[in-house]
Parts: structure tokens; C-alpha cells; sequence
């Protein structure tokens, strides 16, 4: 099973389009997928169309000790998602005083007795207990990147957390791939940060780095109004708009998420 953590640390950069339609694609593509929302926002819930109150959500995993297999819910054959709330935004206080509060998730995770293909983890936009719980669960880190230099900026501080996990607290952590969100492919800017941050991941040739090897994805995510309009509706762009130019760059991620992971330096150890 690959564990994956969708992660950026600054909102509004198709994080959350980025988890729910990527695992709709690996869905698609018949791969078993599981989706955790770890955002009290549950914005990637709100997608999917669960919005139900008092039903089981990732809160109950957390706080309440439920398991993950009590509160997932089947979305299709080939896909599962382990829905949020806002209350999940008490964790972070309700936590507090736990002991081994960091590797809640990765128990939880290695407790559950169903198995799939692809984990999928879409983190809450902040450094806290529940992203370092996501962090410490998963192998892999996916950082979606707007295509503008304060983007860069953002993705530097997203490297040093992953490296202080992975030297304190999971060391099969690396950051594997690089997802271009809200592509304008005809801008010269969209060019330049791609070109500079290509030019920064082939510098690192210290295998011990845990973005060694990362893979900045050929499939890029165009802007596209689809995207935007698919979570009022409860559906992923598969089922909204399945012809559009959203729907295509996702297809071809997941073609390229599947195939990149035997060609990692760090395959070995995911």
C-alpha cells in the first residue's frame, strides 16, 4: 500500500481538489483508494457529498479511539473515504495532553484491517498535531505548487517540516512527487517557477535527503471552471464534468503517480 500525504501549508492551492480527484482517478483507473480528510474544514468530505451530522468521522478515530473501518464510508467499488466535521477542529486542544499523540493516525492505520492500493491523506492547511499525525502515517509527501515565486518561498518551509519528521519521527518519509495546480501553461511565470524548481531537486544528491529524487509531475492541472464548480454538487470532476480539461490532467496524474513510483530512488523504503 502506498500512504500518501497531500500537503501545503498555505490554503487556496487546490489541495483538497488535488486529494479528492486524484484518488477519483487511481478509483477510475480500478485501484482500491482510501481518502482520510484530516481537515477540519472537511472540505474534501463536503466534495464528495458527505455532510451528514453525527454520523462517524475521522474525529471519532482521533479523540474517541474509534477505528478507521467504523467511520469509512464506500463512495464506489474502488473507492473509500474517511470523512471529517469542524469538530475535528478541537483535536488539535483535545490532544494536548496525550501521550503519543503524534502517531495516532499511523496506529489507527496499521490497526485497520483492510487493505487498499492507494492512502490518501489530505492534511489541513497548518502545522499542527493532526499534520504531523499525517505525516508521521504516510511514506510519501504530494505538494501541490501555484506556479508563482511566493509559492517557492511556501515550498521551502513545507521542506524543512518533512525533514525534522523524518529525522525524529518517520524516517521512510519523502517528499516523492510535485503537483503544478492552477496551471496557465501559456504564462512565461508558470514557466520559470517550474524551470527553478526542476533546477532544485536535481541539485540534491544525497540520497539520505528526504526530497531526493522528487518528481516535479509532467501532468500538470490546468485552471479550469469545472474543478471549481464540481464540490457544489457533491461529485469529483469524474462525475460532473468527465470530458473536461480538469478531468483529462487528473486522468494523466494518476497515470503518472502509478507508473513514477518504480522509478524513485527511495522505492524500496515506501
Amino acid at each position: 500500500m502506498r500512504s500518501i500525504s497531500i500537503i501545503n501549508q498555505k490554503g487556496g492551492v487546490g489541495k483538497t481538489t488535488t486529494a479528492v480527484n486524484l484518488a477519483a482517478a487511481l478509483a477510475e483507473l480500478e485501484k482500491s483508494v482510501c481518502l482520510i480528510d484530516l481537515d477540519p474544514q472537511a472540505h474534501a468530505s463536503l466534495h464528495l457529498g458527505m455532510s451528514q451530522v453525527g454520523e462517524g468521522t475521522i474525529y471519532d478515530v482521533m479523540v474517541q479511539g474509534a477505528g478507521l473501518a467504523d467511520v469509512r464510508k464506500k463512495i464506489n467499488d474502488h473507492f473509500w473515504l474517511v470523512p471529517s466535521h469542524l469538530d475535528l477542529a478541537s483535536a488539535e486542544v483535545e490532544l494536548a495532553g496525550e501521550v503519543g499523540r503524534e502517531v495516532l493516525l499511523r496506529d489507527k492505520i496499521m490497526e485497520d484491517s483492510q487493505t487498499f492500493d492507494f492512502l490518501l491523506v489530505d492534511c489541513p492547511p497548518s502545522l499542527g498535531v493532526l499534520t504531523l499525525n499525517a505525516l508521521v502515517g504516510a511514506n510519501e509527501v504530494f505538494l501541490p505548487l501555484q506556479p508563482h515565486f511566493l509559492a517557492l518561498h511556501g515550498m521551502s518551509k513545507l521542506l524543512g517540516t518533512v525533514e525534522v519528521i523524518a529525522q525524529r519521527l518517520n524516517r521512510k518519509l519523502r517528499l516523492t512527487g510535485v503537483i503544478v495546480c492552477m496551471n496557465e501553461p501559456s504564462t512565461r511565470l508558470a514557466a520559470e517557477v517550474r524551470r527553478d524548481a526542476e533546477s532544485f531537486f536535481r541539485a540534491i544528491d544525497d540520497p539520505r535527503c528526504p526530497w531526493y529524487g522528487t518528481k516535479i509531475f509532467d501532468a500538470a492541472i490546468r485552471r479550469n471552471i469545472r474543478l471549481a464548480e464540481a464540490p457544489s454538487f457533491g461529485e469529483s470532476i469524474f462525475e460532473y464534468a468527465p470530458i473536461s480539461h480538469g478531468a483529462q490532467d487528473y486522468r494523466m496524474l494518476a497515470e503518472e503517480v502509478i507508473s513514477s513510483h518504480k522509478g524513485h530512488p527511495a522505492a524500496t523504503n515506501l
